[in-house]
């Protein structure tokens, strides 16, 4: 066939490609033009009827028909191998006998573009595979489920989280179990092991308590190892307020602590150390005087072996005298009076010693085996027969310490400073303390890091009746805490773990079982967050606060905490509508610009009898106002009318003292109150009155009520709204 007399047959596809062809051979070769044509819009069907009619008429449609299924012939052959599997880049997986139009030639295929039939599955049998999985799920469902019931072990107090994952019981079940107790928890609160038993139980568990565990190291040893030697004497200074407890001391070290107190008083136990003129130590604590302080004051007692109780000449016995005297006895330690103050005219160095008999205190000279020092801390007069008789009864006690054996001691004080962190004051009983030690100290632990001795310097070791600063602390110790050198790391994480749970008191939620079943007594709370600078003062304004009682009102204490006030607390102040109290901290700039926005007033005090003020003050905003009733007068109802514009009018005389419009009213009958309410309006002769004297008749009418009977008595009186205090 000549190249110019060429065909052209026309697929309708999505086809960019030309396929041109000369001529179609007798041999078999047949090649043809084939160009994109445009989509037809038209009936399909009406188009296919014309095209079957018209190539039986036209020889020309006719070949065009065959050149195209000649084609498709074609390219099915080059795509099927001799052996009748798939050639190509082709990737069609076949299941059975091949069937040759399943390679027919498609678009797709003439591009050589990889496709991938998947057989699509019918509707029917997504039907029928949706309705298998519901069946399955529902013969799951009717399987009965069989809880796992448990041996659980209770220690002396544990957390809820902890409790929840021996029983393998959701904690939100546990604390929904407690909220409908009326007790609200988190799963850090701490239970009692009577209550984690009635919970257990309540889950259908079997508790059993567990053994405390035995740390060789949390025993005391009894007797001493290692170089035993004689060890300064550790002195505490007790007394009423303002006697000159750290003048005394300030006479001593010749320095001027008392003018850095506030108020006077000495709001923090302070430890030091002074040479006698023979170069032996003395070891002194200072203890507060205030009323709040007393349990720092007998954790004093109980880490001292002499007591100096300083008791003013001019001033005699006191309170907080009474209260050094029975601590210091209840602690077994030799007691030394210092009569303070000699050298004032109106001293009575006599009324002293003889109120001090009756507390079993007799005096030398008096029979009695007690010593009485006359001293002056102003003047400094007799001061080195003050130390001479401390030295005298160190003797006495024979005072011994082993000066190479791990080191033991306890918390006098401790605070959280901002450059260095957690730093305690350690007071050193017993052992030879050194920089890098492991330790545990209450429920925290640590490694020292450095070492600060009493005058400020830096140390690498402290011997027995020293005391000293350590940095280290992964966290702030509570003030009193034994202090306990470990053998390694592992051991002091041990034991801090197991006193973490078992020391803290008083974060046990619910002390005994009955308190799931009492409600809270319908007392208004005052909810208060505390931020001091040392453990100390922090403990003693937490306690005295406890003790401020009402039957209405009481105090919570949602955080005592040392460090500078930060955002978290001025946001749990807002969450919780508690006031803040800072004592002697400041807050930072954050907290201070977020205080300022959510309106939240911080109060900063330095002296703990004014933020108790403060505390009980706001209590008593909590507390309903008294009502006080003054009897105006009362009137007999006589009879009773109806007036259209006032409705049912009382008319009544008055039979003593007087009755006034807009006062209060009682309607008495047969001597029961009936009504109380408001006199809205008196006449007399027709007139309205803002009151009636005695003997006077006149109509009454009282709001919202007309049941007046006849022989009713009408009492005025007005209510006075009176403020309480605690």
């Amino acid at each position: 066939m000549d190249k110019n007399n060429k065909k052209t047959l026309t697929i309708s596809s999505n086809l960019k490609k030309k396929i041109d062809t000369s001529s179609i051979n007798p041999d078999g070769k047949k090649s043809f033009a084939v160009k994109k044509k445009e989509p037809f819009k038209g009936n399909k069907n009406n188009n296919r009827t014309v095209l079957n009619n018209n190539s039986a008429k036209n020889p020309d449609l006719k070949k065009k028909n065959f050149a195209r299924k000649f084609i498709e012939q074609q390219a099915t052959k080059d795509f099927i191998k001799k052996d009748d599997k798939p050639t190509g880049k082709s990737k069609l997986k076949l299941k059975g006998p091949i069937d040759k139009r399943d390679f027919k030639l498609t678009v797709s295929r003439a591009l050589n573009v990889e496709e991938i039939e998947i057989k699509q599955r019918s509707l029917a049998s997504v039907k029928r595979a949706r309705l298998k999985d519901k069946k399955n799920i529902l013969d799951g469902e009717k399987k009965e489920f069989k809880k796992v019931l448990r041996d659980v072990k209770i220690p002396e107090q544990i957390t809820i989280q902890e409790l929840s994952n021996r029983m393998a019981e959701k904690s939100n079940d546990v604390i929904k179990f407690l909220l409908n107790m009326k007790v609200v928890a988190t799963i850090n609160h701490v239970i009692d092991k009577d209550t984690a038993e009635y919970i257990v139980k309540e889950f259908g568990h079997t508790p059993i308590f567990e053994d405390e565990p035995n740390l060789e190291t949390n025993k005391k040893e009894e007797k001493l190892k290692g170089d035993i030697q004689t060890r300064p004497p550790v002195v505490t200074i007790m007394g009423h307020v303002d006697h000159g407890k750290t003048s005394l001391l300030d006479a001593f070290r010749d320095t001027n602590v008392v003018s850095g107190e506030h108020g006077g008083i000495t709001q923090h136990i302070g430890a030091y150390q002074v040479k006698t003129s023979d170069n032996k130590l003395i070891t002194f604590i200072d203890t507060p005087g205030h009323a709040a302080f007393t349990e720092m004051r007998a954790r004093g007692s109980k880490i001292t072996d002499i007591v100096i109780l300083v008791v003013a000449a001019d001033d005699g016995i006191k309170p907080q005298t009474v209260e050094a005297i029975k601590h210091a006895k209840a602690a077994n330690v030799p007691i030394i009076v210092a009569i303070n103050k000699c050298d004032l005219p109106e001293k009575n160095i006599s009324k002293i010693k003889n109120e001090m008999m009756q507390y079993e205190l007799i005096a030398e000279d008096l029979s009695g085996d007690t010593l009485f020092v006359e001293v002056s801390a102003i003047k400094k007069i007799n001061l080195d027969k003050l130390k001479e008789s401390i030295l005298l009864q160190a003797d006495i006690l024979d005072l011994k310490a082993s000066f190479s054996d791990q080191a033991r001691g306890v918390v006098i004080e401790s605070k959280i400073d901002k450059g260095k962190g957690p730093v305690s004051t350690i007071l050193v009983s017993n052992g030879k303390l050194k920089r890098g030690d492991y330790f545990i100290c209450g429920n925290t632990w640590g490694k020292i890091r450095a070492m600060i001795n009493y005058d400020g310097k830096t140390i690498n070791e402290a011997l027995p009746s020293t005391p000293v600063e350590i940095l280290g602390m992964n966290n702030s110790a509570y003030a009193g805490a034994e202090f306990i050198v470990t053998k390694d790391e592992s051991e002091a994480k041990k034991m801090s773990e197991f006193k973490q749970i078992n020391s803290d008191k008083s974060k046990i939620l619910v002390k005994d079982k009955t308190t799931l079943f009492e409600n809270a007594k319908n007392k208004d709370e005052l909810n208060i967050i505390i931020k001091s600078d040392v453990q100390g003062s922090s403990e003693a304004l937490k306690m005295a606060i406890d003790k401020i009682e009402h039957n209405e009102v009481e105090a919570k204490i949602i955080l005592s905490d040392i460090g500078m006030i930060n955002e978290t607390d001025v946001s749990l102040a807002k969450a919780s509508n508690a006031i803040l109290i800072g004592f002697n901290v400041k807050p930072n700039r954050e907290a201070k610009k977020l205080a300022e926005e959510q309106k939240i007033e911080i109060r900063y005090f330095n002296i703990i009898y004014e933020a108790l003020n403060h505390v009980s003050k706001s209590l008593s905003g909590l507390l309903e106002p008294d009502i006080k009733e003054t009897i105006l007068g009362s009137a007999e109802i006589q009879k009773i009318f109806s007036v259209s514009t006032a409705g049912k009018i009382a008319g009544s005389k008055v039979i003593n003292g007087e009755i006034k419009s807009k006062s209060k009213a009682r309607i008495i009958r047969d001597g029961v109150v009936v009504y109380t309410g408001e006199i809205v309006t008196i006449f007399r002769e027709k007139n309205q009155v803002k009151e009636v004297g005695t003997g006077l008749e006149c109509g009454i009418s009282i709001k919202d009520f007309i049941d007046f009977k006849e022989k009713d008595v009408i009492e005025s009186y007005l209510a006075e709204e009176v403020m309480r205090t605690i």
